[in-house]
């Protein structure tokens, strides 16, 4: 069986967050390994940890009892193990083992990044560009990081004419009702910045009849639906 490979570097506005890119398998064999690395970090008084998985092939119970047994001294700590892209396969045994009850897991590195900057309070609209990769930013989601006010109409020019565009309302009718592919498309409307992770818990609110999809599924429809990313979901959420 294969082995693990573990690097570990500092990320973030502040470079205070420690990401560990795994590749391989976290199984009895090697989460020993990962379990060391975890500790070397902790002892240098480092509490925020991310774990990139999207080179992770299998995780046993063993590897996820790595993460949940320091998860409670992290947190007392004041920090947080925050698991990031994991393949649907990994994903599938860790909801069906409930880890997603103790781990928080987002879809992005991006995404669990902004959540540490913003736990300690940053102002992400002038320190998300130094976050991160910062020449992998799109026009797109450059965009994003200083929105016009919901209040504020756009002009837009049209053969001399003025063209007024309203901000996106709520649906009148009863949301439960709708086919799933709209339940998505309002749901990515409000919020593009959603990861297929916090779509899947919308979903499953009151607000939208309690639909339960598990991770594949709803990655299918996505994809389907041109959504399946989230340059695709920004790029929609502008053409409304």
């Amino acid at each position: 069986m294969q082995g693990i490979e573990i690097s570990v570097a500092n990320v973030g506005t502040r470079r205070d967050i420690a990401l560990f890119r795994v590749k391989g398998y976290i199984d009895t064999q090697t989460c020993t390994e990962m379990l060391g690395k975890i500790t070397s970090v902790l002892q240098k008084g480092s509490y925020h940890l991310i774990v990139d998985m999207s080179q992770v092939n299998y995780v046993s119970s063993a590897g996820w009892g790595v993460f949940v047994g320091e998860i409670k001294g992290i947190r007392e700590n004041g920090g947080d193990l925050k698991i990031v892209e994991m393949t649907p396969e990994v994903y599938d045994v860790f909801e069906m083992l409930e880890f997603n009850r103790i781990l928080d897991y987002y879809d992005s590195l991006e995404e669990a990044i902004d959540d540490f900057d913003l736990s300690i309070g940053l102002d992400l609209t002038k320190s998300l560009v130094q976050s991160y990769r910062p020449a992998e930013l799109t026009t797109g989601e450059a965009a994003v990081l200083d929105p016009p006010k919901s209040a504020t109409r756009t002009r837009e020019m049209e053969g001399g004419r003025t063209k007024s565009r309203a901000p996106f309302t709520k649906p009148k009718i009863d949301e439960r009702v709708l086919p799933v592919t709209e339940k998505i498309k309002v749901i990515i409307v409000e919020n593009p910045t959603l990861g297929l992770l916090k779509i899947r818990q919308a979903l499953s609110s009151e607000r939208f009849g309690f639909i339960n999809m598990n991770w594949w599924s709803l990655y299918q429809l996505l994809r389907k639906l041109n959504l399946n990313t989230r340059e695709k979901r920004l790029r929609f959420y502008r053409s409304r």
